[in-house]
């Protein structure tokens, strides 16, 4: 499998990253949920990926749960030096799957123990707090008492950075004045378009942005324009629209997902996609 450009890099948390990364969602079971329907081949994604450069890793232990930490874990330990594993916390799973907020000091430091021991790490690199205000989408309402348990836990040596997921300027803004916050992970992509202005104001910051669903999610973008411009680049849709992200601003790191070596290397190759103007005005006009 082909390298991915080593040199498009920006900072997330102490590290330098490639700004393609690999997201370990859909290593686990339907719905995120259960064990994985082919465990050797989701090995194998998992090395192809870093050996292909790829040195940002997003997963959470409530994948499967656990799924995802222990196939990391089993795959890639020891890591290697570059590698930063980002997990998030928040939520927990039910016995059916369904998502539950798990937002108590006592949930937060079970769930980063938990991380930890999965994969097989003294400490965290970067722990994105998940809101659970609503399980769609960002809902306004008080961050404080989880960060306040996640900033202790940081105190305690168990983390180096937080992050924020699914969360409103209003929220980044007042979790900014309790801690040092490294990035925010909410949904964005080529039609989905709601922080284009938080965007850009975590770039003049210097902040990453890491959008996930950037593919669309669990209902996988379409559009004649995605196809009538993979067309003409002789790439495919999903390549078009990933490039289009790498474009839409530096500080933007992605992490699209997959448990297919095919699919792998598709999303990798987007990094040398070189979408012209015209092209471009194109795909800014599908919000």
């Amino acid at each position: 499998m082909s390298s991915i450009n080593t040199s498009d890099r920006y900072q997330l948390g102490h590290r330098q990253v490639q700004r393609l990364g690999y997201g370990a969602m859909q290593l686990a079971g339907p719905g995120v949920f259960g064990p994985a329907k082919d465990p050797a081949m989701a090995v194998r994604v998992l090395r192809e990926a870093v050996a292909a450069g790829v040195n940002h890793i997003d997963t959470a232990d409530f994948y499967g749960p656990h799924v995802t930490n222990q196939l990391i874990k089993h795959a890639l330990h020891p890591y290697p030096d570059d590698l930063c594993l980002v997990t998030k916390l928040g939520a927990r799973r039910d016995e059916k799957g369904g998502w539950i907020a798990a937002f108590s000091a006592k949930e937060l430091t079970l769930a980063v123990e938990e991380n930890l021991r999965h994969l097989g790490l003294d400490v965290l690199d970067i722990v994105n707090l998940r809101s659970m205000l609503d399980i769609h989408q960002p809902k306004e309402g008080s961050l404080e008492a989880p960060l306040t348990a996640l900033a202790e836990l940081k105190h305690r040596g168990l983390v180096r950075h937080i992050g924020l997921s699914n969360v409103t300027p209003t929220q980044i803004a007042a979790a900014q004045k309790m801690t040092p916050i490294a990035c925010v992970q909410n949904c964005y992509n080529v039609v989905q378009r709601a922080d284009d202005e938080l965007i850009d104001q975590l770039a003049a910051q210097g902040m990453a942005y890491v959008p996930f669903f950037p593919l669309g999610g669990f209902t996988p973008l379409q559009s004649t324009v995605l196809d009538d411009v993979a067309q003409r680049l002789q790439a495919t849709p999903m390549q078009v629209a990933l490039a289009w992200l790498l474009q839409r601003s530096d500080n933007i790191l992605l992490i699209p997902g997959t448990s297919s070596l095919s699919h792998l290397k598709e999303n990798l190759a987007a990094a040398d996609l070189v979408l012209p103007p015209a092209e471009l005005l194109l795909l800014n006009g599908m919000a």
